[in-house]
């Protein structure tokens, strides 16, 4: 018999990471001196571009950041790769606390789920890129007809909770970069992922 969907999985603070808010933050903050206030020269369409790149492959690439707790004690921070998952701060590799955990590190490869949520984080960071008047002015964006003044308006919003919706019909236990309220993933003598209480944080 199948689960019944449990829909308060994904709580606010929960969506507050999921969603690209912070991506969405900083590109906010550069642009509009990026793109010179959209009255944009040769280089400041190619600063623009430059920092909406940037931007979405950082939007993309932390829905596959996880982290889990060693055998130390310590918290290790990663990202999901193919059947595996490459640590970042496991500077000494020989303690059998990061690297060494294969057949634990396993547990955390990339699935389906984590395409569905970079996907859909990296949609709601260019609509709103683009719906941005300086980007708008700078790319030569056409807003002048009545349909796309109402698209360029609305589709922000509508992304926004479309995602919200995706991401709880479709939550991920990740616990990625940026996950401040929430404790990563802690494995058990056995091997087993259990959940790691925040007082165990170091």
């Amino acid at each position: 018999m199948p689960r019944p969907l449990n829909l308060g999985k994904v709580s606010a603070a929960s969506l507050a990471n999921l969603l690209p808010t912070g991506t969405v933050l900083a590109a906010e903050a550069l642009l509009p001196s990026f793109t010179n206030s959209g009255d944009c020269a040769p280089a400041n369409k190619y600063l623009t571009l430059g920092v909406i790149v940037c931007c979405s492959l950082a939007c993309f690439l932390s829905s596959f950041t996880d982290s889990f707790t060693g055998k130390d004690g310590r918290i290790y921070y990663g990202i999901a790769i193919w059947k595996d998952f490459w640590v970042f701060n496991d500077v000494d590799n020989e303690d059998g606390a990061g690297r060494e955990e294969k057949h634990n590190r396993e547990k955390l490869a990339i699935t389906s789920i984590d395409f569905v949520h970079a996907f859909t984080s990296l949609t709601v960071f260019l609509v709103f890129a683009m719906s941005d008047s300086n980007v708008q002015q700078c790319l030569k964006i056409n807003k002048d007809g009545v349909n796309e003044k109402a698209l360029l308006i609305n589709l922000p919003l509508g992304a926004w909770l479309l995602a919200s919706l995706l991401f709880m019909l479709f939550p991920t236990t990740r616990k990625g970069i940026g996950y401040a309220d929430t404790a990563p993933v802690k494995f058990d003598q056995g091997g087993e992922a259990t959940a790691r209480s925040n007082k165990e944080s170091v």
